[in-house]
């Protein structure tokens, strides 16, 4: 059975609680976990989230940003190494592996793994053993793999730039957290969460309107850029958060701008065909027209200028029904 854990995670949309379910489900397993999503959509958290409902949660969770890691100390960052395997080893060194020992490693930006890399790290995760930088014997380990990526492996794998081999040993259970203008009901408890973490002392409140920006605003840096708006607004606000306590990039855009910000997903990523950029745009309008319209999918189709029997068609197509 899994450990129990203090660690909350604020999941209240439907698409987390489904997530949450799911985690619940695999917890109990030593199986890889793979997170997909957009920067600072919280999947360190989820990672997070992941351990501590687990049978590890009491051993080690060690996280590691790839990105931030200089190509040339990554091998013997993870791996670890032996004195005088290089010129400035002067000691022996365990890696992160080893370190998280018993437990789980997080490793984030996956996709910035170097490809020269990626063999070694397999042979890893196939025989539960690291060989350190300059090593003759192997070091056993038992450490559960969790990583995340925040674009799509698959396309890196037709390039040629991830081998397919570690991606399907890394995918066993995909997770993909939806960017967070795709889960509304989440963002009142989020603020709630970031006000108690910076001013609890204060106990502000936000005001109506305040709020129904934060919610229709379409978040492109997601929770990241949440938590950092509500920590500068903290440092200003009495009392209240008014409208005009909201930074300036959340006043009063035109709908065409809300709806390009919501989709800059589209203008983002490469390999994109035209089809699939006017697809996402079109699955956007769709989402935000419902939500201008408190889910009214008449007046929505009205809206839109277009027939019930279309409008509900398209929102089988793209699955927001």
């Amino acid at each position: 059975m899994s450990t129990q854990s203090q660690f909350k995670l604020i999941a209240h949309s439907e698409p987390m609680r489904d997530i949450l379910r799911r985690i619940e489900t695999i917890a109990d397993s030593d199986s890889s976990v793979l997170l997909i999503g957009e920067t600072g959509v919280g999947k360190e958290m989820v990672a997070e989230y992941v351990h501590r409902t687990s049978t590890r949660a009491h051993q080690p969770f060690v996280k590691v940003g790839l990105a931030a890691l200089p190509p040339d100390l990554l091998e013997s960052e993870l791996f670890g190494h032996q004195k005088g395997a290089f010129t400035s080893a002067s000691s022996e060194k365990k890696g992160l592996f080893e370190l998280a020992n018993g437990g789980s490693i997080f490793l984030d930006d996956i996709d910035d793994f170097p490809l020269n890399l990626q063999s070694k790290l397999l042979r890893v995760l196939e025989s539960s053993e690291v060989m350190r930088v300059g090593g003759v014997k192997p070091v056993p380990i038992d450490v559960r793999l969790i990583t995340a990526a925040k674009i799509d492996l698959r396309e890196l794998c037709d390039r040629g730039m991830f081998r397919s081999d570690l991606y399907y040993r890394i995918n066993v259970v995909p997770i993909t957290i939806p960017p967070l203008r795709e889960r509304p009901d989440d963002i009142p408890h989020l603020i709630t969460h970031f006000l108690n973490r910076f001013a609890s002392d204060k106990q502000l409140r936000v005001s109506k309107e305040a709020m129904e920006a934060f919610i229709h605003y379409p978040w492109p840096g997601n929770i990241r850029e949440l938590r950092n708006i509500i920590q500068r607004i903290t440092l200003f606000a009495n009392d209240e958060i008014t409208r005009s306590d909201l930074p300036e990039e959340m006043h009063g855009d035109s709908p065409i701008d809300t709806l390009l910000k919501a989709c800059t997903r589209c203008f983002r990523e490469d390999g994109m065909t035209f089809e699939q950029v006017v697809g996402c745009l079109e699955m956007n309008l769709l989402r935000q027209t419902l939500r201008e319209t408190n889910g009214n999918r008449s007046q929505a189709a009205r809206q839109l200028k277009m027939s019930l029997s279309t409008f509900r068609d398209k929102l089988r197509k793209y699955n927001l029904e």
